[in-house]
């Protein structure tokens, strides 16, 4: 792909990383990650994106918190910080010739970034919308956008994300995904919102 291709829905994945309680604890702007990530989970879900979700250490650190649970389907049990550690993941993807992946979750500049260096060094194209990922400290997180974005990858916004996976207003899905957007508008830190994927 060429850096200036637009991210359409066409080739596009979606990967949450390791949204558990015990970690998001300590989020910063835990809210406005976890709606940004509902938000673009149902999106993903009304233009037919697969998604898939990772937890890191779930038996010492617990499953994916309840309201991105309850929206996802298997959830991948990884020790290494980055995703392509999942075979089974890492085989879907190139099964469904996957071309550019969304990455949301945390810690942005532990298991985000390094997910995203080896997707991109994998060949694919990844975009990180800032919204849906986070980090204990805010400068952290800085730092880490800042860096992939030198490395190539797209960083977005949700918002964003969804236009681009939409691509054109006569889509037969953006009457769905307009209605998302302007729960956005309303009110983009309550996870609430987004319960009802």
């Amino acid at each position: 792909m060429r850096a200036t291709e637009r991210l359409t829905s066409d080739g596009a994945g979606l990967i949450v990383v390791d949204l558990q309680d015990k970690l998001l604890g300590s989020i910063a702007d835990r809210d406005l990650v976890v709606a940004s990530t509902l938000g673009l989970i149902r999106g993903a879900g009304i233009l037919g994106i697969p998604v898939w979700t990772t937890e890191q250490y779930p038996k010492g650190l617990g499953p994916t918190t309840e309201v991105v649970a309850r929206s996802v389907g298997e959830r991948h049990a990884k020790a290494s910080f980055h995703c392509c550690s999942v075979p089974t993941m890492v085989q879907d993807l190139a099964d469904r010739k996957i071309r550019h992946l969304t990455l949301v979750g945390i810690e942005a500049h532990v298991c985000i970034a390094q997910t995203a260096l080896e997707l991109m060094d994998r060949g694919y194209r990844v975009q990180i919308p800032a919204d849906a990922v986070g980090s204990r400290r805010g400068y952290d997180k800085e730092v880490a956008l800042g860096r992939l974005a030198l490395a190539g990858a797209v960083v977005s916004s949700a918002e964003a994300v969804l236009f681009e996976w939409t691509e054109t207003a006569d889509r037969p899905e953006f009457k769905a995904i307009s209605a998302l957007i302007k729960e956005f508008d309303r009110d983009p830190t309550r996870p609430v919102a987004r319960e009802r994927i």
